[in-house]
This record gives C-alpha cells, structure tokens and sequence, in this order.
C-alpha cells in the first residue's frame, strides 16, 4: 500500500537499504574525477584509487598496469558488493536483485553468439563476458546456429527462456539477427520487470516505473536511429519498441517512420523531458546524444536515493557504479593514449 511502506520495510529491506547508502556514500565525486583527470600515466590513476573503495581492489597489481586490469578489479567491487547483497536478501527483493542481473546476461549470449560468428575462441570471449551475466551453460552458446537451437540446447534452463518466445525462428544467426534478437529480448525483459515493479507495488512501483521508462524511451530513439538506413522495415522496427514509457504509444508511431537523426529529433522534442536532452545537440549531430542521455539518467539515478523504503536504491546504485567503471575506461584510455584533451567529452559526473 502507497504511504505505509515505512510500517513494514525495515523488518526486511531495512539493513540492506542502509549498506546501499553506504556504498552509495563512496562513489567517486567531481573533486575525484578532476584529480584523476590530472594523472600522467595509469599508475598515478592507480595511486588516486588506492584512497577510494576500489583500493584493495587495485593494490596488488603490479607495473605496468592496463585499461582493461583497472576496470576488470573495479567490476569485480561491483559484483562483490551485489553478490552480497543477494546473500543477505529475502523476497520479494531477491528476486527484484535478480532481475538487475538479467541485462547482462542478454549482453553475454549476444558477445558469445557474434563472437563464434566471426570465428573467435569461445574462451577469449567468456573471459571479455561480464561477471554478472554468467550462467552455467554458457560455454556451450557456440554450438547454435539458429534461434530454437540456441534455445533447445542452452537457453530453456536459464532465467532468459521465458524472453525468447519472440524470436524463436529457424533462420541462420547473422549480424543483423543477432541484433534483432538482443532488442527483442531487451523488450521482453524490460516489459518483464516493469510488470513486476508494478506489482510490488508502492514507492519502489513509482520510482522503478520512471526509471524503467526512461531506459525503454532510450532503447527506442537508439533502435531507430540505428535501423536507418538498414533493410528493417518500419513495422519490423516499431515490434522492437517496449510497450511502456512517455514514447509508448504515439510516439512509437512517429518513431517508426523517421529517416534521418532530424525527424528523430522533431519527434523528441514533442516530449518535455526530451527536449532538454536534444537542445544540447546541433542538427545532424547524433555523437553527443549517448552523453546526453546518460547525464540524464544519473540525474534520475540520484534522485531515487532521495526517497526511503523503496527497492529503486539497489536498481539505482547499481547503474551508478557501472557508469562510474565507464567513465574510469574512458579516462584510463585516454591517459594512457595520451589524450588527455579528450577525457571531458565522455565523462558523466554524479555528485
């Protein structure tokens, strides 16, 4: 019941909502990004690490150090403090943390599926899967060549079986399927979550509902800025759209028939909370708009942790770290590609 989250929340949800706002409280700040924008070289990132939470992560690495070694130990702080999380959850909300997960691993078949595509070994590529997103059978994706086997053979045990009803097709796996088959399962599984965050119900329902929303409105003006140009049809692409959001479902409607980034754009504009997201971008330039829609995201992030006794703070946190371990690839490549101009241009402050 609205309103009276607070009578029960705490029996279960209390303890954990106190550790998520404390790890919260160690996200990196701006003061932190402008020092480590300072950095001449990987280990002097490594040296302004070793004072944040990801220093037992990093301190035992030895010289010289990659990109990849800093966002490989950063992810795994992500992963410890989510698999602990997990541990200490009851339901509903270990289910609720479950489904955070499911996102990577729709990311995990698609890398392993166009990886054996393209020929590449099947253990380079687990190793580049994210550890969130592993499953046991996962191995053994390389074998599929078309949608129902891929299904049959790895997919009906794992909690992504129930997404696939939609793509299951006999034809053969190739770039342009592999990808039609990722944002249909994105679909399934956002629509999936957003019915359940509406079931529960209450504060989580209100905060989840925008936030979810947001994700699906994005997914929908990449999917279509993305299909121009390419043999999908218009109705093709308008099945891709999640059945949900500020776009769903007149603006899904006008999304499917835009052909270039400037009709896209006009639609968008039509929707307050677009607007500001597409008036920081000249016409034409469609480069900036990831950015955009990122720096809006963590606004909407942030606000979640102003409200108690709601599941949005774990969904919340969650995205935060992962856009913190973006921002520290990008500053990481750009210092060690000595680039350092450029390490403003992808940079998403939080705090």
């Amino acid at each position: 019941m609205y309103g009276f989250e607070a009578l029960t929340f705490n029996i279960h949800g209390g303890y954990l909502e106190a550790i998520v706002r404390g790890h919260r409280a160690g996200l990196l700040t701006t003061a932190d990004y402008n020092n480590l924008c300072q950095c001449e070289n990987l280990d002097d990132i490594k040296m302004h690490l070793s004072a944040t939470k990801y220093g037992p992560y990093l301190q035992n690495e030895p010289s010289p150090l990659h990109t990849t070694t800093i966002v490989e130990k950063c992810t795994l702080k992500l992963v410890d403090d989510y698999k602990h999380m997990l541990c200490q959850a009851t339901e509903p909300m270990s289910t609720f943390l479950e489904y955070i997960r499911y996102g990577h691993m729709i990311d995990n078949v698609v890398l392993i599926v166009t990886g054996t595509l393209h020929e590449r070994d099947v253990q380079e590529l687990i190793e580049k899967c994210h550890p969130l997103g592993m499953f046991d059978s996962i191995a053994t994706l390389a074998v599929a060549q078309n949608m129902r086997e891929l299904y049959r053979l790895v997919l009906v045990d794992t909690p992504l079986a129930p997404y696939f009803s939609e793509c299951l097709t006999s034809e053969d796996l190739d770039d342009m399927n592999i990808e039609i088959m990722r944002n249909t399962l994105y679909k399934a599984y956002l629509e999936d979550f957003y019915k359940f965050c509406q079931k529960l119900g209450g504060a989580t329902a209100e905060i989840m509902s925008d936030l979810l929303a947001f994700e699906a409105d994005r997914r929908a003006v990449n999917i279509t800025i993305n299909s121009i140009g390419t043999e999908l049809t218009r109705e093709d692409r308008k099945k891709l759209y999640s059945n949900f959001g500020l776009l769903y479902p007149y603006g899904h409607e006008e999304l499917a028939i835009c052909e270039d980034i400037d009709q896209v754009r006009g639609v968008m504009e039509k929707y307050p909370p677009y607007q500001a997201i597409f008036s920081k971008m000249s016409y034409g330039e469609s480069q900036m708009l990831d950015k955009a829609f990122y720096e809006e995201e963590v606004r909407r992030l942030c606000l979640a942790f102003e409200q108690q006794f709601h599941y949005g703070v774990f969904f919340a946190y969650m995205r935060l770290r992962e856009q913190e371990i973006r921002n520290l690839m990008w500053i990481s490549e750009c210092v060690a590609q000595n680039q350092k101009s450029r390490i403003h241009d992808s940079v998403v402050y939080m705090f």
